[in-house]
């Protein structure tokens, strides 16, 4: 299977309203460009530094994801140009994006990183505290960034029926969320070993990398 087919593979079982983030992480350009040629125009990188190399050369037409975690002194190389801010899990975060963003006249849309994961090498913030974080007056004076929605990473583990909890969690902290803030419309969960389970639990956004370019090279 080629990384043409097996995009259309994945496109073929999503709803039209979930949205598919090609995970391109360690990728060389030459296999995004067969995903573009593809028809495929979001694509989500981990790493700032790759992710602007590959805007440099890539078409301007492709919306920037950043899914991992993000060193505030590095937000300033993408504020020019990303689409979708994943793992924003502090308000000091959240602020740099902000500062970087006026510079360019931009509002960047970010979602906020609940931590559902029982691991501790996952990032994010509780549920109480993202319920806190939009209703203060500190976030009311960012006009330059707009919180779209949550993303979460499930516990590494088998047990689905562990993954299943931890996504419905994410779930019923969005709808508690969207309370105070109504404009909210994303929930970014599911990779490619339970984007299935994650969209019956909910999820509007998944991010897919293995199953659409085959197994990472890390370096």
């Amino acid at each position: 299977m080629n990384i043409q087919d097996n995009l259309n593979n994945i496109k073929s079982t999503l709803p039209e309203d979930v949205t598919l983030v090609a995970v391109s992480k360690t990728k060389p350009i030459s296999d995004l460009m067969e995903a573009y040629n593809a028809g495929q125009r979001i694509f989500g990188e981990n790493k700032i530094q790759e992710m602007v190399e590959k805007h440099e050369d890539m078409p301007k037409d492709i919306e920037w994801h950043m899914i991992g975690h993000v060193q505030r002194n590095k937000v300033k190389y993408m504020a020019e140009f990303v689409s979708l801010i994943h793992g924003v899990e502090s308000f000091k975060l959240l602020k740099e994006i902000n500062k970087q963003a006026k510079k360019h006249n931009r509002i960047i849309n970010c979602l906020l990183q609940i931590k559902i994961a029982e691991e501790d090498s996952k990032f994010g913030m509780s549920a109480t505290d993202a319920a806190t974080l939009l209703q203060s007056d500190e976030f009311s004076d960012l006009k330059h960034i707009k919180i779209t929605g949550v993303m979460g990473m499930a516990t590494f583990t088998d047990d689905m029926k562990q993954v299943e909890t931890e996504f419905k969690f994410l779930k019923h902290t969005f709808s508690d969320l969207k309370n105070i803030n109504t404009e909210l419309n994303t929930i970014s969960m599911g990779m490619s070993g339970d984007y299935k389970l994650a969209i019956d639990c909910g999820s509007t956004m998944v991010r897919v990398g293995s199953s659409i370019f085959g197994s990472r090279n890390y370096k």
